[in-house]
């Protein structure tokens, strides 16, 4: 009975040693911003640009001014930055994947710290269009939906600013004043305030707390107090502009700067006000920053929290002929990253971040995993691609020698940065050099140039060698057109535009169908049967009508090609 009574104390004071333990790690507040560039005050982008929270958290932590995302794009950057895992060994490239289909068994941070005693909560945008909720404690909106947006007030006509060119155009690209308040707008603003809330309340375990604020990404819609800080007669074209941009640099190059979004713009003669938009939706998400920062500072949680703020990626508002992003030039790939640790809360920093700081080296987003997890005093994850940072933020003068990748949507496609210099290279072969030292914006290409040969040799040795293919994508995880059931009027004819999708239709009735393409001129073309529970596989461009009729020739609906592969589902009803 001696014994056993031993063991039991034993295992009691063990218990209570982790316990203790997990409850001395610090906690983790983990911002993520959508879309937003390098035009906020702290990074010098744009000078029209009103930020003061952004500049605040920067003030009180380290600013990384050479920071990179992993990919252009929402998805790849998301889940690169989630995983740890580099687009080139993930095989996570484009938007159109998922996540979970390419990548079922992979462990995102909030995942591996609620696995290390934390509890992990998060409201917003923080994946790509989905909550992943299995890795959550609590989320906002409720983790089942795995819809991360709460509601969002827009305009009941659309488009209200930029008339849509054609069905190649995302729908999202529209900007515009709304006359209300912040709460009766939610958005982004139900987030500040879920996120908020959780950072009054003292917990019994050490958190990880994520807040996805969504703005700026498109539609820049946003209460009309914002939009008022901006009039449109001071609004300056970006600073990263030039007219002739264009000429040095090879097919592919071209081929990725000028696109159909800003010649629309600029025809349609809204090109300062998308500006006044983005800067306005830029103040609107500070503002929201804003609320957060507040509720951390007044709650229990100010000295034993870690901030991490980044963005996924940046933005084109006419730099390089283009718009959106989806470009390894520095427009998109430069992004905020910030990170705050107090003092003596992380046995890897004892004395935290000096406040203030400022760190010119490259970094990549992959390095958020490993860094969180050393600053947290966790078990560092296997088979990590980043690289922890830690030692940047000891002494933010440090020279690592490492370059920041960035990855486009196909393998062998990418950007490379380091403290002076940027490289881009594409799968034909062809290449940009950038000397950003005295040329920030990337004006002058200097790949051809005999004198920069050997910069060009060292950026090819320290390149990515081995990409996964992109493996087949399942169609079932493919977007969905619009069904449009027949009520008597005639479908509209084709308007075709833009560049090739593969589109995939499944019938879900019990009956065979058969489709047709409609001609620009209403005639038909019939392409296919479709018995029950089948699918046909074809392609065609944005704007292709599709009709679907019975063994009687009956029109039963029909769908509209988009910007994008997607899915027709012929439901069983309707």
């Amino acid at each position: 009975m001696r014994i056993i009574g031993a063991s039991l104390i034993a295992l009691h004071a063990g218990v209570s040693s982790l316990s203790a333990e997990v409850q001395s790690k610090p906690n983790v507040l983990f911002i993520a911003v959508d879309d937003l560039n390098d035009w906020i005050g702290c990074l010098g982008g744009n000078e029209q640009s009103i930020t003061p929270n952004f500049d605040r958290l920067a003030a009180s932590g380290m600013l990384f001014s050479n920071a990179h995302c992993v990919a252009p794009a929402c998805n790849p950057s998301r889940t690169a930055t989630m995983t740890g895992r580099a687009p080139w060994k993930s095989a996570v490239y484009a938007n159109i994947q998922k996540m979970r289909e390419v990548l079922p068994q992979e462990t995102i941070l909030p995942k591996y710290f609620s696995s290390h005693g934390y509890w992990a909560g998060g409201s917003g945008k923080m994946l790509h269009y989905f909550i992943d909720a299995g890795s959550w404690h609590e989320y906002f909106p409720k983790q089942e939906t795995e819809n991360p947006f709460p509601f969002t007030m827009y305009p009941k006509e659309r488009p209200v600013s930029l008339p849509r060119g054609g069905a190649w155009q995302y729908v999202e690209t529209d900007w515009g004043p709304i006359d209300t308040t912040d709460k009766a707008f939610g958005g982004d603003y139900l987030v500040a305030n879920w996120v908020s809330e959780k950072l009054l309340k003292k917990h019994e375990k050490p958190f990880f707390l994520a807040c996805g604020i969504y703005r700026p990404h498109e539609p820049w819609f946003v209460p009309k107090k914002y939009f008022d800080k901006f009039p449109l007669k001071d609004i300056k074209l970006p600073p990263g502009y030039k007219e002739d941009d264009l000429d040095d640099l090879p097919k592919a190059g071209k081929a990725r700067g000028a696109n159909r979004y800003f010649a629309h713009i600029r025809k349609h003669k809204q090109w300062k006000r998308g500006v006044q938009g983005y800067l306005a939706s830029i103040n609107f998400a500070d503002t929201m920053l804003g609320h957060v920062l507040d509720s951390l500072e007044k709650g229990p949680n100010k000295d034993n929290t870690i901030v991490v703020l980044w963005s996924d990626h940046g933005w084109h508002l006419g730099e390089k002929q283009h718009w959106q992003k989806y470009t390894a030039w520095r427009a998109t790939t430069r992004v905020p990253l910030m990170v705050k640790v107090p003092k003596e809360i992380s046995k890897a920093l004892p004395h935290g971040v000096t406040p203030g700081g400022v760190c010119d080296d490259p970094v990549s987003l992959l390095s958020i995993f490993p860094t969180l997890t050393e600053l947290c005093d966790l078990p560092a994850k296997p088979n990590i691609d980043g690289v922890s940072i830690v030692p940047l933020l000891k002494n933010p003068m440090l020279k690592t020698g490492r370059l920041a990748v960035t990855c486009l949507e196909r393998p062998k496609a990418f950007g490379l940065s380091d403290r002076d210099w940027r490289y881009i290279h594409y799968p034909d072969g062809s290449e940009e050099l950038y000397y950003i030292s005295k040329d920030p914006y990337e004006w002058n290409n200097l790949a051809n140039k005999p004198e920069h040969k050997q910069k060009l040799v060292y950026f090819r040795e320290n390149s990515p060698k081995d990409f996964i293919p992109i493996p087949k994508q399942s169609y079932h995880t493919y977007p969905s057109m619009k069904w449009v059931p027949f009520k008597g009027s005639k479908p509209p004819v084709s308007k075709p535009d833009g560049g090739r999708k593969e589109i995939v239709f499944i019938n879900r009735k019990a009956q065979t169908i058969f489709l047709y393409r409609l001609n620009a001129d209403g005639t038909e073309i019939k392409k296919a049967r479709v018995f029950p529970e089948k699918h046909y596989v074809t392609s065609d461009l944005p704007g292709g009508v599709w009709v679907v009729k019975d063994r009687a020739g009956k029109i039963l609906g029909h769908f509209q090609v988009g910007d994008r592969k997607a899915k027709g589902v012929i439901p069983a009803q309707g």
